[in-house]
């Protein structure tokens, strides 16, 4: 029995072949404007940002005592494609992106193991441990917020975005992320006269310590009860220039030096001045 070849039912009936092979290019027609066809695909790349500080150190000795340690450690961890940093004035940021096929969760994991395994070799001084954050590179801003007055400050209104919109903002539902930048923030600036200190017996370190000790905040004692403990606090921070003024810098033998007496207060900002 002679077998029946594939092509045969479409050469016998050349009507239906070609009604069919018309309907198949109409459906890959249609199909065709429905491919989720992409030049630039979306992927979610496996990347972690370390951030660390060190109030005051220039640069280069960032690099060399923070980024460098933290480097060598991160550097250890399996799937890591790409580590870089950026070292500025007093913080550094490194990046570590890992392969695709690297779990976020448990990199994140192992970015904390080297972290922690790093402490013994950064500075003792450095304010508080590094840390963390989960990133997307991909991810860009969907929405730019300013914020501009004729009358406010510009460090009031960083205030009231660091505050108050920014976190209203990351309490929305799908809010990965929100950035505060472009002003600068405020502060009590406070410039001692360095003869005025001389002459009466004090150096800049006892005016440190008499500014840190006004500005306390925390719990100054409690109730402990059999249903209910309770935490009495006080906040003696200072956020007003005047209220730096009686700050008692030194009492000895019946003399009050206050600091008004040695320095001038003014409101600021967080930004060094140029002509200091």
């Amino acid at each position: 029995m002679d077998s029946v070849s594939f092509s045969e039912p479409f050469i016998r009936r050349p009507v239906g072949t070609t009604l069919l092979a018309i309907g198949l290019f109409l459906v890959g027609a249609v199909a065709y404007r429905f491919l989720p066809v992409a030049s630039m695909p979306t992927v979610d790349f496996p990347t972690i940002n370390v951030t660390a500080s060190r109030p005051g150190a220039d640069p280069e000795t960032m690099a060399a005592t923070v980024a460098a340690p933290l480097e060598r450690r991160l550097g250890e961890i399996a799937g890591v494609t790409e580590l870089t940093s950026r070292s500025s004035l007093g913080s550094t940021r490194i990046t570590a992106q890992f392969d695709l096929s690297r779990n976020i969760d448990g990199a994140a994991r192992d970015v904390q193991a080297a972290i922690n395994a790093s402490i013994t070799d950064l500075p003792s001084d450095l304010p508080a441990t590094p840390t963390f954050r989960k990133s997307n590179p991909a991810a860009i801003p969907i929405m730019i917020l300013a914020l501009t007055s004729k009358t406010v400050p510009p460090s009031a209104l960083y205030d009231a975005a660091d505050t108050v919109i920014a976190q209203r903002l990351s309490q929305v539902e799908g809010v990965a992320e929100v950035n505060v930048n472009g002003a600068e923030q405020p502060a009590i600036r406070v410039r001692v006269n360095p003869i005025a200190l001389a002459s009466m017996g004090l150096n800049m370190e006892d005016v440190r310590t008499a500014i840190a000790s006004s500005n306390g905040i925390g719990p100054i004692g409690g109730f402990d009860g059999n249903e209910r403990a309770i935490a009495i606090a006080s906040n003696d921070q200072l956020r007003n220039a005047p209220d730096y003024d009686p700050i008692v810098v030194r009492a000895a033998n019946g003399a009050v030096v206050r600091l008004s007496a040695i320095a001038s207060i003014a409101g600021s900002t967080a930004s060094p001045p140029c002509c200091w």
